[in-house]
């Protein structure tokens, strides 16, 4: 069965990844990109890699009617637009933050509030490795910030193992590259000052910790530093367990969360230049890497994970979610590998 799909917010970055994966995926029809500034242009005069398409971009208040609709827009946006959104599809995939938490004191507290705070129950989080028994038949799904969902999956399966309760010391540092800041990101993302900077930009308080949180039940230090890389999030985690942990239990747990998970790899020490989770490695892919290495002098466990933000961390995560949600097979449209050599990841 061919579902049909519209990207509302198609321009962006994470927009025009979205286009890329709905373009070659053997399931979904796309029917519709919207985008403000660009409607009427084609989706090729923004995004090269698409210049085959004779698609142009419509006007975002011509929503036509599809199966499923991909919100790539800004914070903000979706909950003031998900009533058109919800008209136009029976599936509604949001890529901003306006969905993924679960109540309203939450967005008073790390965004500007809620206007549409009851639907918020009716969300489900995108991240199939932590929510997949839930997508099944969504009809409203949130995908998960990029940061946080780095380091959700570096830290889930010591909680799911009882290595770690909640009531550890959790130290996380993200290296985000400058696609994080969209197309839009201003003088900050601009390349001659992004060029060669390990720049903290969020030291404390980043509104990801709220997704943390939320679905490990963990508070964490959390801090994020801008770096000269285009695609890529890279979370270091610095966990203080409370008794002895062997690197047997740690193998035992990833081993024992992720055998089976069709995008997440366990990279822990091996031979090579790779030898732990490497943003490069997985540029373009909805993959994640994952790993570990023991401290025992200092009682710590350093935790590894690596994502592309654009993909496991926002558009591939959100096909892979809306797979799960139609019961599509999950690797659908999703299969490719990264390449190596590359050079700006």
């Amino acid at each position: 069965m061919t579902y049909s799909a519209s990207v509302v917010g198609g321009s962006g970055f994470t927009g025009g990844e979205l286009l890329r994966l709905l373009d070659g995926h053997p399931e979904f029809e796309l029917e519709q990109a919207t985008s403000r500034s660009k409607a009427n242009k084609t989706i090729g005069h923004q995004h090269p890699n698409l210049r085959h398409s004779d698609l142009r971009f419509s006007s975002p208040e011509e929503l036509e009617s599809v199966d499923v609709l991909f919100a790539a827009t800004p914070h903000g946006v979706s909950m003031e637009q998900i009533d058109a959104f919800q008209d136009a599809a029976g599936t509604v995939v949001d890529l901003s933050a306006d969905f993924r938490l679960e109540t309203e004191t939450q967005y008073d507290e790390w965004y500007d509030g809620h206007t549409r705070p009851e639907l918020l129950e009716k969300s489900e989080y995108a991240l199939p490795e932590l929510n997949r028994d839930n997508l099944a038949g969504a009809e409203l799904i949130a995908s998960g910030g990029c940061n946080a969902t780095a380091t959700i999956l570096g830290l889930l399966p010591l909680f799911e193992a009882d290595i770690l309760s909640g009531d550890e010391q959790i130290v996380v540092d993200v290296k985000v590259g400058s696609s994080e800041g969209g197309a839009g990101g201003g003088e900050a993302s601009s390349h001659p000052e992004r060029s060669g900077v390990v720049r903290p930009y969020a030291p404390t308080g980043h509104r990801h910790e709220a997704e943390i949180q939320q679905f490990l039940g963990v508070d964490v230090s959390f801090t994020v530093h801008a770096v000269d890389m285009v695609r890529g999030a890279s979370a270091t985690c610095h966990v203080f367990p409370d008794g002895p942990v062997s690197k047997g239990d740690l193998w035992g747990a990833y081993r024992g969360q992720y055998e089976d998970e069709p995008f997440v790899e366990l990279v822990a020490g091996g031979g090579g230049v790779y030898r732990y989770p490497e943003p490069k490695a997985v540029a373009g892919t909805n993959r994640a890497e994952v790993g570990f290495e023991l401290d025992p002098a200092n009682k710590r466990l350093v935790v590894f994970s690596a994502i592309d933000n654009m993909m496991k961390g926002s558009a591939g995560q959100a096909v892979h979610a809306a797979n799960v949600a139609l019961g599509i097979e999950e690797t659908a449209g999703l299969e490719f590998q990264g390449l190596h050599p590359v050079g700006a990841p």
